[in-house]
């Protein structure tokens, strides 16, 4: 008789030791995704830890082997984050004639700090879209979502080896 009550107890008791995990949603993969690459530290650096403290001479800066400066990446980051935000909301897009590399060269040094607050702007306001979609909006769209973070990814990594190349980097944020 003791056993089973002392069975009874545990098994009530299980839910308080059990982690109550939310069931895992196209939504909530997306949004993940989106924010691990915005402002929310998980496998790799975000854009906001990627960018914290660059100043306009780090921003210009180029390793001299034709590969695009931090400022440029960010610039980037903004216009295809941009487009992607307007087809979500059903917007048109800004006009674009195909070059992509109009979007790098259009970053001006005297703007880096307005470029910043734009690009985490865009993004905040991506994220807050993504949430708010309904599943048929979601699926329709799930795969550009998908393909904008892993976009991010890949320039938030070119800005962060930048970083490391001009001795700006601080190993504490996430790459040592």
């Amino acid at each position: 008789m003791k056993r089973v009550a002392i069975f009874v107890v545990l098994l009530a008791a299980l839910p308080l030791f059990a982690q109550e995990k939310k069931p895992v949603t196209l939504k909530s993969v997306l949004l993940a995704q989106l924010r691990s690459t915005h402002d929310k530290k998980e496998w790799f650096v975000p854009v906001d830890v990627a960018l914290d403290g660059v100043t306009v001479e780090q921003a210009k800066w180029t390793d001299g082997k034709g590969n695009h400066s931090i400022g440029q990446l960010a610039y980037h980051l903004w216009f295809w984050n941009s487009q992607e935000l307007a087809k979500l909301k059903g917007e048109k897009p800004a006009p674009f004639d195909g070059n992509n590399e109009e979007t790098f060269n259009n970053f001006d040094a005297k703007t880096w700090t307005e470029t910043v607050q734009k690009l985490d702007k865009v993004m905040s306001e991506m994220e807050k879209v993504v949430e708010e979609m309904d599943e048929a909006k979601l699926q329709a769209h799930a795969s550009e979502i998908a393909h904008t973070g892993t976009h991010n990814a890949y320039h938030i990594g070119q800005i962060v080896v930048l970083r490391r190349q001009q001795g700006s980097w601080d190993p504490e944020k996430g790459v040592k």
